[in-house]
């Protein structure tokens, strides 16, 4: 299996994304939402979302306000949901946008890697073949220990 591509998401640059340079309706709520992500130190929840907007305009954020945003960046390939976790965190590496994407998540600390992996992505799309399965989404969530952990 070929080598898998780690992605730290520790700092990140919106014009790394995959879907850098297409023309997207960045509203000032959704820019502001992207940014919260990509300065966090980990993935957020809608919730905690909501109190660093309302921090940042000094107004409460509808919950609905958040969650059109998150739901935008999400299907524009900005931003992963992990689904295990119920939390959000910017996109900031360079696969393609249906690329299979594994989370590898610390359960002691709460760290996320990403990683790629063509291997990955010919095994999963051989799988759905065969079983007749059109694949949506293909993201894999593992939970363990990082290295510093261990």
């Amino acid at each position: 299996m070929a080598a898998p591509h780690d992605h730290d998401h520790t700092h990140h640059d919106r014009a790394d994304c995959s879907c850098a340079g297409r023309d997207l309706q960045l509203t000032p709520g959704r820019k502001q939402v992207l940014d919260i992500l990509e300065a966090a130190d980990g993935p957020l929840g809608a919730y905690e979302l909501i109190d660093r907007m309302s921090a940042l305009t000094g107004k409460r954020v509808a919950p609905v306000t958040i969650y059109r945003a998150l739901d935008y960046l999400t299907e524009n390939g900005l931003v992963h949901r992990l689904a295990s976790r119920n939390t959000f965190l910017a996109c900031n590496h360079h696969h393609r946008r249906h690329d299979p994407v594994v989370f590898l998540i610390c359960d002691m600390c709460g760290s996320v890697r990403e990683a790629t992996s063509d291997a990955v992505k010919q095994d999963l799309s051989k799988i759905a073949a065969e079983a007749g399965f059109t694949l949506r989404s293909e993201v894999i969530e593992l939970g363990g220990r990082c290295a510093k952990c261990t």
